[in-house]
């Protein structure tokens, strides 16, 4: 597997959007349903995720399959909001899953990790705050992270990382993954990330780590996800 360095977990990467902008068109959205996050485990709460982009156009389907070789498009949704089409333009890059994704307040996003979700793995996660609250709490690896409406992060979420929000508004972020080529790459070495750091080491994953990866395949239901499933029961990589 690839290694994670801690110090290239997380960057804020240099794009400011309009927060005015970001949220008139999160109010288009209001017409359609938000989804039931589809791993009770992490977070078992409903109104939590609306694709943008999905696999075949779906808003059905709110799990992400990152690397995945399915055919992702966008939604209905996405074609009602000009300037979160503007924002994703603003990467110049291809694009597998994007999706609003809502915590309300007093909730919480129990630690966990993704998979196959790093830049070391081809693909990087970018969060776009649109709503926030000064007690919104992302922790990744250890470290809280604050993010600012407009703002733009770039999150290793194959490392541990919860949210909390026990401020009185909502969180909704706009989330891309977004596929890594030359220009991502010059775009995350203009922040610091350390190339040299890339490298292979032994596949180590705890058995609830496994149980979360296997779930998620599972949904997704594709010939090379039914092979990782085969590996990961088996302990191969």
């Amino acid at each position: 597997m690839k290694y994670y360095a801690p110090e290239n977990a997380h960057f804020l990467l240099p794009f400011q959007f309009d927060p005015t902008l970001l949220e008139n068109d999160l109010k288009k959205c209001s017409t359609f349903n938000f989804l039931k996050n589809y791993v009770p485990a992490n977070y078992n709460g409903d109104d939590y995720i609306l694709p943008l982009r999905s696999i075949d156009g779906r808003l059905d389907l709110p799990a992400a399959f990152p690397n995945s070789s399915e055919k992702f498009k966008n939604t209905t949704a996405l074609e009602k909001c000009p300037y979160f089409k503007e924002v994703i333009d603003s990467f110049l890059c291809e694009k597998d899953a994007i999706r609003l994704m809502n915590l309300p307040s007093g909730r919480v996003i129990n630690e966990h990790v993704d998979y196959n979700c790093g830049y070391e793995d081809g693909l990087f996660r970018v969060h776009i705050p649109i709503i926030t609250n000064d007690q919104v709490r992302f922790t990744l690896n250890g470290i809280p992270l604050t993010m600012r409406p407009g703002e733009a992060w770039y999150t290793n979420v194959n490392l541990p990382h919860s949210v909390t929000n026990t401020g009185s508004t909502n969180r909704v972020h706009l989330v891309l993954d977004c596929i890594r080529n030359e220009w991502s790459d010059k775009l995350f070495a203009s922040v610091g990330f350390d190339f040299t750091q890339e490298k292979e080491v032994a596949e180590q994953f705890t058995e609830s780590t496994k149980k979360r990866m296997i779930e998620e395949l599972e949904l997704q239901g594709t010939p090379a996800s039914k092979k990782l499933i085969i590996q990961l029961k088996q302990g191969t990589s």
